[in-house]
């Protein structure tokens, strides 16, 4: 069986976690439960007593202005951390209302109407999103849409939920938003990395890419025996991450434990992806992190995932090089192969990146 063949039978023998809970909110099929020793190495930090375990909280305005202080902080954050979050980003909070509003209402339509917007494993888009998975993996307890934003010819708008009718506009006014940040982002990015211009990174990437997923986590009877979502990074250059409330559910693996990332109302929430860790040549970190879920409130998050065009070749900036007097640490590999590499394996951890590791 081919894989997008195999992709289609497991799309549709898939449960909606949404709706499994809706019928029976005490019930956890088998292949959703972590095992005891899974679940026994778990180390939760607890941020309300140290609050040196929060990720960094940067400011765009700054960044963007070449303020040296914050490109420090960016550079720290990027090497120690992978991830943090940034205020004073410039997307109206009207934007940001508007998407979470639109996927709320479309999360509270019945399954039938749901599921005219089915994924659809040839172009990678729509609601359901198939996870590839081997034998005896656990699945996770969450439902998604899925889009492809940019380059828009890649667009498949009949997969695009039409309901309620001002979901779509949101997710284009919000997708233009996010696009824009990343620009400045890279801008920030290429300074620190020693590149002799601000557009060096976004120029490098060529005709930028952006994927969207939306993940909706159902409340769970019983959340330590499952996951939301399963420990990865991200294939991306960059992931910009919106949350729809102030539940918190993220986690990343930092000095050996899982942070609970506690969202700032109105921030982004940015990791640094696999393509940004080879491009510094390791110095910074592609962060293994996961979603939690909880007994009383649902959550949504929207992920956007920046990523080079499809016939980049990735691999150590001459300029990280230079800097660090250190040998290439990955080898090269055109994206296209990478993000097919990944997207084919299941969930776990570093895995994908550490197979090209020189």
């Amino acid at each position: 069986m081919g894989s997008i063949e195999k992709a289609i039978r497991v799309s549709e023998e898939r449960e909606c976690v949404q709706e499994m809970v809706n019928t029976n909110p005490s019930f956890i099929p088998q292949k959703y439960l972590r095992s005891e020793e899974e679940r026994a190495k778990d180390n939760i930090v607890d941020i309300s007593l140290n609050s040196s375990s929060q990720i960094p909280i940067l400011d765009l305005v700054l960044l963007f202005n070449g303020d040296k202080g914050e490109l420090e902080k960016l550079d720290k954050a990027c090497e120690e951390w992978g991830f943090f979050q940034i205020i004073n980003h410039g997307v109206p909070a009207e934007v940001l209302e508007n998407i979470k509003n639109g996927a709320a209402e479309f999360f509270k339509l019945p399954l039938e109407e749901k599921r005219k917007y089915a994924y659809d494993p040839f172009t990678r888009q729509g609601y359901g999103l198939y996870y590839p998975h081997t034998e005896g993996q656990k699945l996770d307890w969450s439902d998604s849409i899925f889009y492809r934003l940019y380059p828009s010819h890649l667009r498949k708008p009949e997969r695009w939920p039409a309901k309620p009718p001002s979901f779509k506009d949101a997710v284009e006014t919000y997708s233009a938003e996010v696009r824009k940040v990343a620009g400045k982002l890279f801008g920030s990015l290429s300074l620190i990395m020693g590149m002799e211009k601000q557009e060096g990174l976004l120029e490098l990437q060529k005709d930028l890419q952006m994927s969207m997923r939306v993940n909706y986590y159902p409340t769970c009877s019983s959340p330590d025996k499952v996951l939301g979502l399963s420990p990865h990074s991200d294939p991306s250059s960059i992931t910009i991450l919106m949350q729809n409330n102030d539940t918190i559910g993220l986690q990343i693996r930092h000095d050996g434990g899982w942070v609970p990332v506690k969202p700032v109302p109105n921030s982004l929430i940015i990791n640094v992806g696999d393509v940004l860790e080879i491009w510094s040549n390791g110095k910074y970190k592609s962060i293994e992190h996961r979603a939690v879920t909880s007994e009383t409130n649902t959550r949504i998050s929207f992920g956007a995932f920046v990523m080079p065009n499809i016939d980049v070749e990735i691999e150590p900036l001459q300029e990280m090089l230079s800097m660090q007097q250190k040998p290439a640490k990955y080898k090269k590999i055109k994206f296209g192969d990478y993000l097919t590499y990944a997207v084919r394996q299941k969930m776990d951890g570093k895995a994908n990146i550490e197979e090209y590791k020189s």
